[in-house]
């Protein structure tokens, strides 16, 4: 399996050298030069499978320059029950209302980035100790990518982590989770401005290419492809518990900011997973649900995006976007070229033309949930059904029930527990004694000691502070 940049002015990659690299030397993002088919006799066979073995045989399919062995005990050792607390691993629970709920929360840092992050960390550590490697991570996060990273990552050989999130923007919650881990290995920096701009400052930094050789750059967000290799795998999963048959639809509704959770369902369906809709939730950051209704992209500045109660989605510029539009133009490299050329400058673009073709072809749709809409709905479910969600996933249970057809089985993605919120979830229950519940390991967690540096919104100050920390430990 061989991976190609989305803009089509890089040289073709191996899987391991898709993990490490990252960004693309063009700025694009990578892909398979071709998805894997699954046919129905092979869908049968998987149905049975463990959480494990599953994502054994659909990893296997893109880490082609990886032992199978030692593949299979890399997979074996991330989705353990003592790291995801089941061997279910991701467990579907149904509400009476018929909606279906795919639990991703239950890796160590309550959030769906466990998911793929654990899996990177093993194989990271894997590859740079057998290519005699050094590898330093620059990442950007607003809430759960920055935990997850450093999670699967605290004191790995060969690896350090840099981890940019908006200064003051995230919950009390993720931010100690990030800020108090003492790893030497584990970098903070808080950035005076949005997640977006956090971004951008990542991009930057890949983007100049002597800067990024000489300190051996690569990401963990998910513009990485291992990422949402990894997140493929819970779609089918899920559509495997929530289903009898092969000849069974299910719809997907996901909580989206960064559009890298979502892109995973859209290559599995892509690779014949009998996915009927894909439906995007946005928060009131609508720029995801602005396209999928109008066929307009208009990425939002920082002073434009909105600070919501699911922080997480507070994101006007979706990185992982490109890679869908890519395939939505048939892999016309060019053609994405110029529509991030005028990104670059400013300027969104306009594929009303195509929407027939996203509706129906790809099977997207979308809206969007405000903070009063996410409160209702956290309080409906805790209230009626005894079921505690954080203000992310009842963004997907506000748009799933909106957008639910008749008779149509639809499993909203879980994003993170509510301990991770816990001041929304008691504004959304107000005068009520709420047990929300929290991992032993993880009591007190704001009231440890924080490491972080804060720096202004500026890649030279950040490139410079990265230069210092690495210069210092040679």
């Amino acid at each position: 399996m061989k991976y190609i940049s989305t803009r089509g002015q890089s040289q073709a990659r191996t899987f391991s050298q898709a993990l490490l690299t990252g960004l693309a030397e063009d700025g694009g993002l990578l892909l398979p030069e071709e998805y894997p088919q699954i046919d129905d006799m092979t869908l049968h066979q998987w149905r049975e499978l463990s959480y494990p073995d599953l994502a054994f045989e659909i990893i296997s399919l893109f880490a082609t320059d990886i032992d199978r062995d030692d593949l299979k005990g890399i997979i074996a050792k991330t989705y353990a029950t003592q790291t995801f607390g089941t061997s279910d691993v991701t467990p579907v629970r149904t509400l009476s209302n018929g909606l279906k709920i795919e639990a991703l929360s239950n890796g160590p840092t309550l959030a769906f980035k466990d998911m793929a992050m654990q899996l990177l960390g093993h194989l990271f550590e894997y590859v740079l100790s057998r290519d005699q490697q050094y590898l330093n991570i620059i990442g950007a996060t607003s809430g759960d990518t920055g935990s997850a990273a450093e999670y699967a990552l605290r004191g790995k050989q060969r690896v350090n982590v840099f981890m940019l999130s908006p200064h003051g923007r995230m919950s009390d919650f993720q931010r100690a989770q990030m800020y108090s881990l003492p790893d030497h290995n584990i970098y903070n920096i808080a950035v005076k401005g949005m997640f977006d701009d956090c971004q951008d400052i990542v991009k930057a930094l890949h983007n100049d290419a002597d800067f990024k050789q000489h300190y051996h750059l690569s990401t963990v967000n998910s513009i990485n492809w291992g990422r949402i290799m990894a997140q493929i795998v819970y779609y089918f999963k899920g559509y495997f518990a929530a289903t009898l048959s092969n000849e069974q639809k299910v719809s997907f509704c996901v909580p989206s900011g960064n559009f890298g959770n979502v892109l995973a369902g859209h290559i599995a369906r892509s690779m014949g997973l009998p996915i009927h809709r894909l439906m995007v939730a946005t928060n009131e950051n609508d720029v995801l649900d602005e396209f999928f209704r109008s066929g307009r992209y208009v990425p939002r500045t920082a002073d434009q995006t909105f600070v919501t109660s699911s922080p997480s989605m507070d994101i006007s510029k979706a990185s992982n976007f490109e890679r869908f539009i890519f395939d939505l133009l048939d892999r016309d490299a060019a053609k994405v070229r110029q529509l991030w050329a005028q990104i670059s400058q400013g300027q969104g673009f306009d594929l009303s033309d195509l929407l027939d073709k996203i509706h129906h072809r790809y099977g997207f749709v979308s809206a969007k949930s405000t903070h009063s809409d996410r409160l209702k709905t956290i309080a409906y479910l805790y209230r009626e059904e005894n079921d505690l969600i954080d203000p992310h996933t009842a963004d997907g249970i506000k748009v799933a029930l909106a957008l639910r057809e008749a008779g149509e089985v639809v499993i909203c993605l879980e994003t993170a527990l509510a301990a991770k919120f816990e001041s929304t979830i008691h504004e959304a229950l107000p005068g009520e004694k709420i047990n929300i519940p929290r991992p032993e390991a993880l009591a007190g967690l704001e009231d440890l000691p924080q490491r972080v540096v804060v720096l202004d919104n500026d890649a030279s100050a950040v490139k410079n502070y990265i230069r210092q920390q690495l210069d210092q430990s040679v």
